[in-house]
């Protein structure tokens, strides 16, 4: 008797119509509204700074200079590496001597292979001023235990 009475309850609490019956009537369809999609961010203006993404693992700022230094004069180019493994984290820098010699470079390089990947070049955006915390007046520290921690007596 008791397992029966287990089963029906069991059967009970999985049905599918009282599911649908009671999200029918806390959910309404009509009423679901999709988010708006992100907007991307604008176009960076033309500078002598670029952007590099998509870059391999493998590739070093030696290797990035010499892939952009076809299309003009580099005065910079940096890999950012990751502090622990030293490889690439996919991203870096480029800085031409012009404008002009910066739109070659991203013309002969976006979308082209370096180290087997497929790299995309950009404008860089500048970057933003730092934001300040609600009632620090001074930035935090990332090194170190928190001042006022478990060390302090």
């Amino acid at each position: 008797m008791a397992a029966a009475v287990a089963r029906s309850g069991l059967r009970r609490m999985f049905a599918i119509s009282d599911v649908a019956a009671t999200s029918s009537r806390l959910f309404s369809i009509s009423a679901f509204t999709p988010p708006s999609p992100p907007t991307p961010p604008p176009k960076a203006d033309p500078s002598p700074n670029l952007f590099v993404s998509g870059l391999s693992k493998r590739t070093t700022t030696d290797g990035l200079r010499e892939a952009f230094a076809k299309f003009g004069e580099v005065m910079h180019a940096r890999v950012v590496t990751d502090r622990v493994t030293g490889f690439s984290k996919g991203f870096g820098f480029v800085r031409y001597a012009s404008v002009e010699d910066a739109s070659k470079g991203i013309e002969g390089m976006d979308g082209k292979f370096l180290d087997g990947w497929v790299i995309f070049a950009e404008y860089a955006r500048p970057r933003p001023p730092p934001q300040m915390g609600e009632g620090t007046s001074q930035p935090q520290q990332s090194w170190g235990p928190p001042s006022g921690s478990w060390g302090a007596q």
